[in-house]
């Protein structure tokens, strides 16, 4: 993982996961250069810093993109909850990796 700040995260996707470029761009403009306000840079760096390292190890992305789909195509309450859970549990996973692992 690159360094925890926003010009480091960004050349990182370019690098290694240049197809979040243009939603991340278009996000960044959106919530903080649009409105000049710094405040939303946390929450912003937290949503990208997980979709980025799930981009970047395409078996893992993969594996929480199926138990989302799974999660949305069941029928029963209990399995899609148990299967969104565990897509969560990734996700926050992630959120918790540091710069350089």
């Amino acid at each position: 993982m690159p360094e925890r700040t926003p010009k480091a995260l960004r050349q990182a996707i370019a690098e290694h996961a240049p197809e979040l470029l243009p939603d991340f761009d278009a996000h960044w403009k959106r919530a903080i250069a649009d409105t000049f306000d710094l405040g939303p840079v946390p929450a912003f760096m937290a949503l990208w810093w997980g979709e980025y390292a799930l981009a970047r190890d395409p078996e893992l992305d993969a594996h929480v993109q199926d138990l989302e789909l799974r999660a949305s195509e069941a029928t029963d309450n209990a399995e899609a909850k148990a299967l969104l859970e565990e897509a969560s549990m990734i996700r926050h996973r992630v959120q918790q990796l540091e710069p350089g692992e």
